[in-house]
């Protein structure tokens, strides 16, 4: 009975952690059954997103240096969006006022609502990490695998060999975190799948409702391909080592 009470308390404090990945969902399902006047439906999107943004920080649900490492998010994956629909991986087919090269500004929200998720599952469960690696380890390894993202269009696609580092640098490490009042841990590496998966399943959800489209579904929506999963999962091991690094940098801070 405790077990089932505990996997309660931890599926509402991932529900509240989710608060701006589901708002994201919404807005696009809504946006898409409801006919819109005035904007486009990419503008709309931008506007409900910063709406919802600034409605977490006036309602405390973000802090203010939580927005920072939001804010970082929106600058790297808007990069990597107009890098990556330039080379024709995907492709935003809508009209809107507000797209740069053919990428829609609330894209960026996507990627930030990661990191949305991550600092806030991490304040909520009072996330500590054991064993994590030296920051020369880390910080190169998430500079790798950030780039390998615009380099495998030129170059060799080394995403299995950064997978490999990963389990390599990290195999020691572990995340721990509290459910009422009762610590638990997991294997790192094995957060980072699990995270990379239901990333995986709300892409699917998210192209459903025309939120970007692959070249595969441009005659009808279709299944993103599996292998998309190792994408997630690298981008997810990127917005982690982040986060953490940043939380570990402020921490010492606070120390001294």
């Amino acid at each position: 009975m405790r077990a089932i009470k505990q996997l309660v308390r931890f599926g509402w404090e991932q529900a509240l952690s989710c608060l701006f990945p589901v708002v994201i969902f919404a807005s696009l399902a809504v946006t898409q059954i409801l006919p819109l006047s005035f904007l486009p439906r990419y503008d709309w999107l931008l506007l409900i997103f910063l709406l919802m943004q600034w409605g977490m920080i006036r309602s405390g649900l973000e802090t203010r240096d939580e927005l920072k490492v939001i804010t970082l998010f929106h600058l790297i994956g808007f990069a990597l969006e107009i890098f990556k629909v330039h080379m024709g991986s995907w492709s935003y087919p809508e009209e809107g006022y507000s797209k740069i090269f053919g990428v829609p500004l609330y894209s960026g929200f996507m990627y930030a609502s990661v990191a949305s998720y991550l600092c806030q599952a991490w304040r909520r469960l009072k996330v500590d990490l054991v064993k994590w690696p030296p920051f020369l380890a880390v910080v190169p390894l998430a500079a790798a695998i950030y780039l390998n993202f615009f380099t495998h269009h030129y170059w060799a696609d080394v995403r299995w060999w950064l997978s490999a580092l990963v389990i390599i640098v990290f195999y020691r490490s572990w995340v721990t975190y509290e459910v009422g009042r009762t610590r638990y841990r997991m294997p790192l590496v094995f957060s980072f799948v699990l995270i990379g998966f239901f990333i995986w399943i709300a892409e699917n959800i998210a192209t459903f409702f025309g939120a970007w489209e692959y070249p595969n579904q441009t005659n009808a929506w279709s299944l993103v391909h599996l292998g998309k999963v190792s994408s997630w999962l690298l981008l997810v091991i990127v917005s982690f080592l982040i986060v953490a690094t940043l939380k570990q940098v402020k921490g010492k801070m606070a120390q001294g």
